[in-house]
């Protein structure tokens, strides 16, 4: 199983916070930076084991929020259609 580890401790700006998740997923050049993007980009990872670690949304300014709660939703929605993918939110 590969392990994921999104770690947000240190996001201060909303490009990084894009760029997070598109280097620890390995997501192409063209992601979008975006809630669909990412949904587009994990719907897609249904053959391999990845189990992903959350770190460091408890530091992210509050402006952040929709993206958070978008980004939960998403894992959640992925891991009902993908058992073999699932998240984990450590803080």
């Amino acid at each position: 199983m590969q392990t994921i580890t999104l770690d947000f401790t240190n996001c201060s700006h909303w490009m990084t916070f894009w760029q997070i998740i598109k280097e620890a997923y390995d997501f192409p050049d063209y992601f979008g930076n975006n809630l669909s993007a990412l949904w587009d980009c994990l719907a897609y990872y249904d053959d391999e084991d990845i189990h992903t670690r959350v770190i460091g949304l408890n530091t992210l300014p509050g402006d952040y929020r929709n993206w958070i709660d978008g980004m939960i939703e998403i894992f959640d929605r992925v891991h009902e259609l993908t058992p073999n993918m699932t998240f984990e939110i450590i803080s």
